[in-house]
């Protein structure tokens, strides 16, 4: 299985402008992003997929990928499709799966980009989602989140912003899953994915993988064992940082 990350970042985050080239540690969280994916087993290339030269110029001072893509995306999963096909061209090499990783995901440990490979040697597996714990009814709380529910066997049932499944009865035994931007596509998968029309749950909680669930298809959600979330907003940033600060894999690529 051949496989790839591209890593989807742009200035224009609506929430935190500029976010890609906040400071963690003395270098941008997209450095963070990169040099972890580099770091994961069984990926054969990574890149980032932007439309800002600021970013590009930062990747490839730093040895990395950088592509080029139109700045009329509205969504990473359309830059991450434009960025695979470029590269594909160029390298004139065919992938099997593409891992998509966030550029807002600087704890991303390695070895969570490998496990979204895994689940595809089940045939029936198109899509592999990363989640992780949420750790406090603060965090279950938060609309920045989006937590997910999965059935038995690890598909996802339903996202939302919302605290699902409902803590009315207390937070005992309720599993507080966080969906992660940490999502994997058979290639062919993320063609499809593209060519489908947004869906009414999907707008209603913009959440894009809802547009997968109401077509009928599955999710494959894998359970990260180490603390992961998306950087949304300064105050993340911080807290991102003060994690950081004890990281292990962070001095494998930063001197401390």
């Amino acid at each position: 299985m051949k496989a790839v990350v591209i890593i989807p970042a742009r200035m224009a985050a609506s929430r935190f402008a500029g976010k890609p080239m906040a400071e963690l540690m003395g270098m941008p969280m997209i450095g963070h992003c990169y040099h972890r994916s580099k770091l994961a087993a069984g990926i054969s290339s990574v890149h980032v997929a932007t439309c800002d030269n600021e970013i590009a110029d930062y990747v490839k001072g730093i040895g990395g990928s950088a592509i080029m893509t139109s700045d009329q995306h509205k969504r990473a999963t359309t830059r991450t499709a434009e960025a695979l096909e470029i590269i594909q061209q160029e390298t004139n090499k065919l992938f099997d799966v593409v891992v998509m990783v966030q550029g807002d995901e600087p704890l991303i440990a390695p070895d969570i980009i490998t496990a979204t490979l895994e689940p595809f040697k089940e045939s029936n597996v198109k899509i592999v989602n990363i989640m992780s714990r949420l750790q406090s009814i603060d965090t279950f709380k938060d609309m920045n989140n989006v937590k997910v529910v999965v059935d038995r066997n690890g598909d996802a049932l339903y996202f939302s912003r919302e605290s699902i499944p409902s803590p009315w009865k207390g937070l005992d035994g309720v599993p507080c899953y966080n969906q992660t931007g940490i999502i994997a596509f058979r290639t062919d998968t993320l063609e499809e994915f593209n060519a489908m029309d947004e869906s009414p749950l999907e707008i209603i909680e913009s959440v894009d993988m809802n547009r997968v669930l109401e077509a009928g298809e599955s999710i494959r959600m894998v359970l990260a064992d180490a603390e992961t979330f998306g950087v949304d907003t300064p105050a993340e940033l911080k807290q991102a940082e003060r994690i950081l600060r004890n990281d292990p894999i962070c001095k494998l690529y930063i001197n401390l």
